[in-house]
């Protein structure tokens, strides 16, 4: 796990490894001042002689000066390794998740990857500062603390040693009962992400549904539960406090009645036995600084551990090294495809044979469930099959690079996303260098042009976060812009055309006809006039073709698709406006 996230460190490795050197090297001045003030005292002070006060004390300002100037560089040093260790953290994390295939997506829920990407990392970049400065500083000044206090009295110094391991195998119980505990807390962090997700997306629902005390209530009771969980890690982390008070009073007393003893036996003068006071607070502190990162580390711990899984999780789908860099032409192929969803017991495809030729128009068409956004998913390798072979321009999509590949297969969906931008940054997603020439003809492609135009500020309106400023057919045109921009050979609506019009949805489909004739164009859709005019209409039925041909053919010949055409000329065609 270590060496996984080590990885992100960087060009942080200076920061990190100068810190602890600065350190050690303040601790250990740290440690020798109560030695000098000792001897001020025994060697000065006490006999009257102002000289080795002046000396001594000469000397004892410069190594504070020079641990002063340690202690701050090194909270520098560490302040920004650590910065910058989270910084590489949350780009390796995001990099990662770009890699992953959809069967990797589905493992990991959208709000517990933003919650590794923020509360995980935070937790992590304190612990990796407390790491290098403070995880450093606890030992170094036990070390020498305890050697110091074993120069000033050795009887004094084994006292210390038999403090240590008490102190320790309380501490190591508490990091063990509350480590499980803070795992539970970040998964109820998950969870409340995922409710405060789902209500701001679905806001509007929420309000016109009249919710809002529900989901009120479901917040409350994810909030309840994290706090109940941490507070009952937090209550065994809390005897971390009396254990430290105990050890420390304990031990005081002991070295009192100690150090009185060994001065009156003359063993021990005055200031050695304040030096030895000095030690003990230092040691004792120390300990506590040593239990306050464990318990840090517990609840780094846990974030750690959900961090590195994702930055340990392999993409299931990968390009071959000698990948293929062009596809000749749009013409798909399945032979023998069957296809299951990880962690299901049953088929979505089976045995699914089809080809279709390059410039085809293909409606797929079916009941909800039959597959038919899975059927085409496997074109562009969202997924990869379970058996059989998908061909692009008449070799296997797996032998594509994956850029190639979907740079030639363009798929808008239903639910259309547009980003926070422009309308001119979102359509350039298909080519970051297209002109406006280009610009304006994929929007006259899509039938988009007019509306464009007649916004105040043309291509460069800007669009709010997921297109809410405009309606629902709107971002279904700009989607098929921005798809037209990539010039692709094949060409995939997943019921992009909706929430459209009939009479804009048909000057849709004759600009494709008439400007993309060589682009092969597959259309879902639950309108059968939508696909009336195809090459060939493909019914999906229980994971598999149920029949496949013209509309005149599957009319005399599938009852079904005979069904459904006429109960939507009854309906009007199933009309629907923006």
């Amino acid at each position: 796990m270590l060496r996984t996230l080590l990885k992100s460190v960087r060009e942080y490795r200076f920061q990190t490894i100068i810190s602890p050197l600065f350190v050690v090297s303040e601790t250990a001045i740290e440690t020798f001042i109560p030695f000098l003030m000792a001897a001020i005292i025994d060697q000065g002070i006490r006999p009257g002689h102002l000289s080795v006060v002046l000396r001594i004390g000469i000397l004892l300002l410069l190594m504070s000066v020079v641990s002063l100037t340690c202690g701050a560089s090194a909270s520098w040093f560490s302040s920004q390794a650590a910065a910058g260790f989270a910084k590489n953290l949350r780009h390796d994390i995001f990099s990662q998740v770009q890699t992953f295939s959809f069967q990797n997506l589905d493992h990991f829920a959208t709000s517990s990857l933003v919650t590794r990407l923020t509360t995980d990392i935070t937790n992590i970049q304190t612990a990796y500062q407390m790491l290098i400065r403070v995880a450093v500083r606890a030992p170094s000044m036990l070390l020498f603390s305890i050697i110091m206090a074993f120069l000033v009295s050795s009887q004094a110094g084994w006292l210390f040693v038999f403090v240590v391991p008490v102190l320790a195998v309380g501490l190591f119980w508490i990091v063990k009962h509350s480590r499980p505990l803070f795992r539970q807390v970040f998964k109820q962090y998950d969870k409340l992400n995922r409710v405060v997700r789902e209500n701001l997306r679905g806001i509007r629902v929420v309000k016109t549904y009249g919710q809002q005390g529900a989901e009120i209530s479901k917040f409350r009771q994810s909030a309840k539960e994290i706090a109940q969980v941490f507070a009952k890690a937090q209550r065994i982390v809390a005897f971390n406090m009396p254990l430290m008070q105990f050890v420390i009073s304990t031990t005081m007393l002991i070295l009192s009645w100690l150090g009185a003893k060994l001065i009156v036996g003359k063993t021990l003068q005055i200031g050695q036995f304040v030096s030895l006071f000095t030690y003990s607070t230092s040691i004792l502190f120390s300990l506590n600084m040593l239990a306050m990162i464990f318990s840090q580390l517990s609840v780094s711990q846990a974030s750690a551990e959900r961090v590195v899984e994702v930055l340990e999780t392999a993409p299931d789908i990968v390009a071959q090294p000698d990948a293929e860099t062009e596809a000749s032409d749009g013409s798909i192929d399945f032979e023998h495809v069957t296809f299951r969803y990880p962690g299901s017991d049953e088929d979505q495809l089976n045995d699914v044979n089809l080809h279709i030729p390059s410039g085809a128009v293909v409606g797929i068409i079916g009941e909800t469930g039959t597959s038919k956004t899975t059927l085409v998913s496997l074109i562009p390798r969202l997924y990869d099959v379970a058996s059989g072979t998908v061909r692009v321009g008449g070799k296997d999509v797996r032998q594509y690079a994956l850029k190639t590949l979907r740079d030639q297969v363009a798929m808008v969906l239903q639910n259309t996303i547009l980003f926070s931008g422009t309308i001119r940054e979102n359509l350039r997603w298909g080519d970051p260098d297209a002109t406006d020439e280009q610009l304006n003809r994929v929007l006259q492609e899509a039938q988009a042009k007019d509306f464009v135009d007649s916004l105040p500020d043309g291509l460069d309106t800007k669009i709010e976060q997921t297109g809410q400023n405009v309606s629902g057919g709107q971002r279904q045109r700009l989607t098929i812009a921005r798809a037209l921009l990539k010039q692709p050979k094949i060409l995939i609506l997943d019921n992009a055309t909706s929430a459209t019009d009939t009479q804009t949805e048909a000057r849709i489909r004759q600009a494709f006809k008439r400007d993309l004739p060589h682009v092969t164009k597959l259309m879902i859709t639950q309108r059968v006039d939508s696909i009336i005019d195809a090459d060939q209409i493909i019914i999906m039925r229980r994971g598999g073709i149920e029949a496949i041909g013209t509309h005149v053919e599957l009319l005399a010949n599938n009852q079904w698709y005979r069904e459904l055409y006429q109960a939507q000329q009854k309906q009007g065609g199933g009309e629907t406006h923006e």
